[in-house]
C-alpha cells in the first residue's frame, strides 16, 4: 500500500492500474473460450460457475464482505467510515453463446479495480463501496434477460424466477443448486444509495464520432415476443399455392413486416424531428420439418421490438399483433403468442448522468449524452436508487460476437471515469428519486 490519500484534490488525480484491469479481463476470458477470442458462459452452466468462482476469489483477495443471494447474485462490499447503503457498481459475467470478452465483464472487473485502487492508496470512503455481478443478465439461456437484477429489485418474485425453464429444459433453481450458487441472502436485496455501471457501448455511435465516453441517459423499452405458428405439412410440389397452410410463409411475412414497422416509425420520427428510434429484430426462427421439399407445418420465431418512447413501443406492438392476426387468417394457420420479456423505457437519474459527464470532461475525454439500445442491469437498479452508466466505444459497433473489441486505452479511460464517479457520488447526498414512476 502507498501512503494514504486523504486530500480531496489528491483524490481527483487518482487513476486505476490499467495493466491489472486488462490482465483480469484476459484471465476471465479464458473460461469458456470459443474460436475468435470470445467466451461462452451461458448462465448457470459449468463455465458460468467457473467464472463466478474466479471473480469471487478476487473479491475475497480484496477482503470484501461477499454475499450470494437466493437467485445467485453476488455482491462484495468494502466498508466505509459510516455504515449504511453502499455506492454500488457492477454488471454481469454470463455471456451469450457467441460472446466477446468485454460485455458485462468490463463493468464487474473495473469495479474490482476501483476497489483495489482505493485499497492500494489507503482511501477510506464515507460510504461503503460495493461491486456486484447479477445472474442471467443476457437471458440467453433463461428468459427474461436481466433476470437476476430484476429479482434483486423486487420486479420478479423469487419463486417465479427459480421455476423458469431454459432453452435446454434446465430449471433455474435446479441449476443454482447444481453449481453451488443458490445463496442465503434474501431477495429482494438491499437498495444501494447509488448505482453506476461501466459497459461497452455495443453500438457504433461513439467510435463513429471519435468520442471516448458515453454518459448514458437511459435505456430503451424492450418487448420480446415468441410466436408459435401451426399450419399443415404437405408436399412442396403437389400442393397448390392457394391450398397451402404454410407456417414458413407466415413466419417470413412477420419478419418482413417487423422490419417495415421500424422503417415506418423511423421515417415519421425523422419528419417530426424526434430522437426516438424504433428497432425490430427476428433473431430466432425454427421451421418443422425443416426439409427442402416439404411445406413447413410449424414455425417458431421471436420478435424483438425496442424504442426509447413507451407510446411508440406500444404502437409497434399493436401493429405487429394486427398483422399477425391478418396473415394467420389469410393463410389458415393458428398462432400462439408468448411474452418473453417486456420492460418499459428507463430514464436514469439526472444527477448521476451529470456526474459521469462532468467527471469524463474533467479527465480530458470527449463525452456524448446518449440512450442505450441494449438492456442492462442498471435499468433494473434504477427502480430503487439513483442510477447511471458509463459507455466506452465498441469497434465497428460489434458485440455478442467473438470479434467484440474495445481499445485498451478506452477500457482504462472508462475505469478511470468509474473510479472518479464513485468518489464523487460518495461525497454527495443522494436522496431517492423516482424518474420512472
Amino acid at each position: 500500500m502507498t501512503d494514504p490519500v486523504t486530500d480531496r484534490s489528491e483524490l481527483a488525480g487518482l487513476r486505476v492500474d490499467g495493466d491489472r484491469l486488462l490482465r483480469r479481463l484476459d484471465e476471465l476470458a479464458t473460461i469458456g473460450p470459443i474460436d475468435g477470442g470470445g467466451s461462452c458462459r451461458l448462465a448457470l452452466t459449468d463455465e458460468d460457475r467457473d467464472g463466478r468462482d474466479l471473480v469471487v476469489a478476487w473479491m475475497h483477495d480484496l477482503g470484501l464482505d461477499v454475499t450470494v443471494d437466493a437467485i445467485g447474485n453476488v455482491v462484495g462490499v468494502r466498508p466505509g467510515r459510516t455504515d449504511g447503503s453502499p455506492t454500488m457498481t457492477g454488471s454481469h459475467i454470463d455471456t451469450v453463446a457467441t460472446g466477446g470478452r468485454y460485455d458485462g465483464n468490463l463493468g464487474v472487473l473495473a469495479g474490482l479495480e476501483v476497489i483495489e485502487t482505493l485499497e492500494a492508496h489507503g482511501i477510506e470512503t464515507e460510504h461503503p463501496v460495493a461491486v456486484a455481478f447479477f445472474t442471467d443478465e443476457e437471458g440467453a439461456r433463461f428468459p427474461p434477460d436481466m433476470l437476476g437484477s430484476l429479482v434483486y429489485v423486487g420486479g420478479l418474485a423469487l419463486e417465479e424466477a427459480l421455476d423458469v425453464v431454459g432453452i435446454d429444459g434446465a430449471v433455474v433453481g435446479d441449476e443454482l443448486d447444481r453449481i453451488g450458487y443458490r445463496g442465503t441472502s434474501p431477495c429482494p436485496g438491499p437498495a444501494p444509495r447509488a448505482f453506476v455501471e461501466l459497459h461497452v457501448e455495443q453500438g457504433p455511435v461513439l467510435e463513429a464520432e471519435g468520442t471516448t465516453v458515453g454518459a448514458v441517459t437511459g435505456v430503451q423499452g424492450i418487448s420480446w415476443t415468441e410466436l408459435s405458428i401451426t399450419g399443415q405439412s404437405n408436399h412442396a410440389g403437389t400442393t397448390p399455392m392457394e391450398l397451402r397452410h404454410d407456417a414458413g410463409h407466415v413466419a417470413a411475412a412477420v419478419a418482413v413486416h417487423a422490419r417495415g414497422i421500424a422503417a415506418r416509425l423511423n421515417e415519421r420520427a425523422v419528419a417530426d424531428g424526434s430522437p426516438d428510434r424504433q428497432v425490430a429484430t427476428v433473431g430466432r426462427l425454427d421451421l418443422h420439418p425443416d426439409l427442402v421439399n416439404v411445406v413447413a407445418g410449424s414455425a417458431t420465431l421471436t420478435v424483438d421490438l425496442r424504442n426509447t418512447d413507451e407510446d411508440l413501443l406500444r404502437e409497434a406492438e399493436a401493429d405487429l399483433a394486427a398483422f399477425v392476426a391478418t396473415i394467420a387468417a389469410e393463410e389458415g394457420v393458428e398462432v400462439a403468442e408468448r411474452t418473453l420479456a417486456r420492460f418499459e423505457p428507463v430514464a436514469f437519474d439526472d444527477r448521476v448522468v451529470d456526474v459521469v459527464a462532468d467527471v469524463a470532461t474533467r479527465l480530458g475525454h470527449t463525452v456524448r449524452r446518449m440512450p442505450s439500445g441494449a438492456g442492462h442491469d442498471a435499468q433494473m437498479l434504477a427502480r430503487v436508487c439513483p442510477t447511471g452508466m458509463v459507455f466506452v466505444p465498441s469497434r465497428d459497433g460489434i458485440s455478442h460476437n467473438p470479434a467484440e473489441h474495445t481499445d485498451p486505452d478506452d477500457l482504462v479511460a472508462g475505469a478511470d471515469v468509474l473510479l472518479q464517479a464513485i468518489l464523487t457520488l460518495d461525497g454527495l447526498t443522494l436522496d431517492r428519486t423516482d424518474p420512472n414512476p
